[in-house]
């Protein structure tokens, strides 16, 4: 395969700071204007500014060869060269097409440089911004998305759960009797198409059964409706994701659907109902304002700039005091847990940082979320833990995430198979029927 040269954008950077290893062999080509722009975020708390401070230490150490700026330096064995471009070039073509002279035109004039410099190597800019993916073709320069931690299959986003169609009448019996227990896997003809901890239907020609795999033993066992907290679910899949949710033996969840499928609601009821289990419950939401409005914008304190962000996860909670009629020993625990600080409601940015021992751990909103700021959360997980992810992949507000590199599918597609880990992804829209009746015609 022929060698290639690839300009990387400020955003490429900002979304994975070891992007530069990721490119085979290849040359990569870093224009002036894109350690500008790093510079300016790496002030703060958030994920891009840990990644831009990240990338800055390891360009220190790479830049510590004095012949860097003229020779480039190895990326290491079997990779290319990384070369800084140490002007801001301009060019006719950027100049005649685009008038204003901002990072993103600079960041294209670099990438036509250097393929007139190397007119025997394909050179292809590599930026999250799909905008400027659109200019850069218009000019005949190639650029794509970076692809490193895309999902190539988004299918089993859009689909139903399993249903496995004759199935014998027996086995459907067999796993109605059981109260507790369940059937060996190997005892079902589909057992070669079964995933870990996968929730499926069964069906024989006279009666249906949901069932799910269990990892600790290799079985399958009946699912029954759980009632948590006052929520009981209404359909299959909410029967499925309150199974995982009430399991002690998985220690990371995802609920996957659109919105009013009932994912953060099952997921907060389920948490109540185990609260005895753990030291406290933790809701969360990553704050990404639609709009791009800035939170600086919004009067108040930190806390109350954020107060409107997280109001969803508050709505649920209402409707959980709704169903229980706002009295009882179980609302009466729900506000014991807000005064005892172990039931807390807010924005991710004020989790980091935070001791994540037994705790059951829920963020919502996680298709916002990278590859890498999924990564960061799980592993801080300690002993005791249990962490939900749920989203909805049709609702990203983030400008460089899409249905294929956000951190929440590429975490399902990557811990799919793992005996601590299940999903389930919610299809029937359970708020009302004026939404699931805008949701499936507007």
């Amino acid at each position: 395969m022929a060698k290639k040269n690839f300009i990387l954008d400020t955003n490429v950077v900002l979304h994975d700071y070891r992007a530069i290893y990721n490119f085979q062999e290849n040359d990569i080509y870093l224009p002036m204007i894109v350690l500008e722009e790093l510079d300016k975020f790496k002030k703060g708390d958030e994920q891009k500014n840990f990644n831009a401070r990240q990338f800055a230490r390891q360009m220190d150490e790479l830049v510590a060869d004095k012949s860097f700026f003229s020779k480039g330096a190895s990326l290491g064995e079997g990779k290319g060269r990384l070369f800084v471009i140490t002007e801001n070039v301009w060019c006719d073509e950027v100049a005649n097409a685009f008038m204003e002279k901002i990072p993103d035109h600079y960041i294209l004039a670099a990438a036509i440089s250097v393929s007139k410099k190397h007119p025997k190597m394909q050179t292809i800019l590599v930026t999250k911004d799909v905008n400027l993916r659109m200019k850069a073709r218009a000019l005949g320069c190639p650029a794509e998305d970076y692809y490193n931690d895309k999902v190539e299959d988004v299918d089993v986003f859009e689909r139903d759960f399993e249903t496995f169609e004759g199935i014998p009448t027996e086995l459907v019996d067999e796993l109605y009797a059981q109260k507790h227990g369940g059937i060996a896997l190997s005892k079902l003809p589909c057992a070669d198409q079964i995933v870990t901890n996968q929730c499926f239907m069964l069906r024989s020609s006279k009666a249906s059964v949901l069932v799910r795999h269990y990892a600790e033993d290799d079985t399958v066992r009946r699912v029954d409706k759980h009632r948590a907290f006052g929520i009981e679910p209404r359909n299959a899949e909410q029967s499925f994701a309150m199974d995982l949710l009430m399991d002690p033996s998985l220690k990371l969840v995802a609920l996957t659907g659109k919105a009013g499928t009932g994912k953060t609601l099952i997921a907060l009821a389920a948490a109540l109902a185990q609260h005895n289990d753990f030291e406290q419950v933790m809701l969360a939401r990553p704050i990404v304002a639609m709009s791009n409005h800035d939170l600086g914008a919004l009067p108040g304190d930190a806390k109350e700039k954020v107060s409107p962000y997280m109001q969803p996860l508050f709505d649920n909670l209402n409707v959980i005091r709704h169903n229980l009629n706002y009295t009882g020993r179980e609302c009466a625990e729900i506000d014991q847990m807000q005064k005892d600080n172990t039931l807390i409601i807010e924005a991710l940015a004020f989790i980091r940082g935070r001791s994540l021992s037994n705790t059951y751990f829920i963020i919502d909103e996680a298709q916002n979320l990278t590859p890498h700021e999924i990564k960061t959360i799980i592993t801080r997980a300690g002993e005791g833990t249990k962490i939900v992810f749920t989203g909805d992949i049709h609702q990203i507000d983030s400008p460089y995430l899409d249905m294929q590199s956000n951190g929440l599918v590429y975490m399902i597609d990557k811990m799919k198979g793992q005996p601590l880990f299940g999903h389930v992804n919610l299809i029937k829209g359970e708020r009302s029927e004026l939404s699931e009746l805008a949701s499936h015609i507007l």
